[in-house]
């Protein structure tokens, strides 16, 4: 078997979830341990980075060195494998010819758990990732190492509310616009859309269930009146009567009419949106960015944000600081204030002892 020739084989269980194994024991070992704690669309990922790290190196797991994945940095980044492992600089324009530092850094968090894996096991004696690169200050704080992946911060894109209304207006059906209100009034994920079942609407409640959010968490929120208006129309009218899913969302013409829609189908369906309004984004994470912003700007806190949009931590909620500007102008506008008031105040005495 060559390790430069993997391949991803995706099947069906009998319950009809989805498998992804690669034929190698060890790596079928790892997608087989992640199946309890990751979502199948997140394992078919993890195969697919795992695929491209062997590809570039071209070795076994139990050979692999950090020199080997300072080098798939390089090819990564740069289109081209660095001499020995050394990180090469890219091209003079500073762009780099291959794929971004965040899918670089998303491919080594990938690998460094592969391998954590196979040293909990005890198939290799330590993790060939580095923790990142020393520095001079290595002795003091041993754990402060310069990165290995330097990945500038984005504000991400939102739409405006006349791009919410084009969009809105530009979908076909009671279903379409249901999903669309979930994630820009929600603030729903796009798995968390397509999640949901019918159990999960609380209708005289106006809150939704997340029972299978990001990482496994759950969580009970509000949704705007207007998605239950939607959702209700789309069950009275368009859901098939006998489904061959508890999901929400199904699909309503063709061969797999009454089956749960997928991610895919969800895509097209805004990607045609789109087009018909004249729009050049509204992708769901943008829509769901749009929501957690208007909310930051309506004056919920922050925390509420961190609770209505799923997040783990509080720090992925603080760019709703920075994309709602409103915050920011009233914060600067009261500190100039306050600067303006003490030189006023100030000026009297200046212009007396002239």
């Amino acid at each position: 078997m060559s390790w430069s020739d993997l391949r991803v084989c995706r099947s069906r269980s009998a319950t009809g979830d989805l498998v992804v194994r690669f034929g190698v024991a060890v790596l079928d070992a790892y997608l087989e341990f992640l199946v309890v704690r990751s979502r199948p669309n997140t394992i078919l990922a993890v195969a697919y980075d795992l695929k491209v790290f062997f590809t570039v190196v071209a070795k076994p797991p139990d050979q692999v060195r950090p020199a080997d994945v300072l080098a798939f940095i390089t090819a990564q980044r740069t289109g081209r494998g660095g001499e020995h492992g050394v990180l090469q600089p890219v091209n003079p324009g500073g762009e780099s010819a291959g794929v971004s530092g965040a899918t670089v850094r998303r491919r080594l968090s990938v690998v460094s758990g592969f391998f954590a894996f196979l040293q909990a096991r005890g198939d290799v004696p330590a993790n060939p990732v580095p923790r990142g690169l020393p520095t001079r200050r290595e002795r003091s704080r041993p754990r402060q190492g310069v990165p290995l992946v330097r990945v500038p911060r984005r504000l991400p894109r939102i739409l405006s509310p006349a791009e919410v209304d084009a969009l809105t207006a530009a979908l076909r059906t009671h279903r379409d616009r249901a999903m669309v209100a979930a994630m820009v009034l929600g603030g729903l994920r796009r798995c968390e859309v397509l999640g949901l079942r019918l159990e999960d609407l609380r209708f005289g409640e106006r809150r939704v269930f997340i029972a299978e959010g990001k990482g496994g968490h759950q969580r009970l929120i509000p949704v705007s009146p207007r998605f239950f208006t939607e959702v209700s129309a789309y069950l009275d009218a368009e859901r098939p009567a006998d489904p061959g899913t508890d999901r929400v969302f199904v699909v309503l013409q063709g061969p797999r009419r009454g089956m749960q829609l997928s991610a895919d189908g969800l895509d097209e369906i805004l990607d045609g949106a789109r087009r018909r309004a004249g729009l050049a984004r509204g992708t769901c994470h943008q829509l769901r960015h749009t929501c957690l912003t208007q909310l930051r700007k309506a004056g919920m806190t922050l925390e509420a944000v961190q609770a209505q949009a799923g997040h783990a931590s509080i720090e992925s909620t603080r760019i709703y600081l920075h994309l709602g500007d409103d915050w920011l102008a009233s914060q600067y506008r009261r500190a100039a204030e306050a600067i303006d008031a003490q030189a006023l105040a100030a000026y009297p005495a200046v212009a007396g002892s002239r």
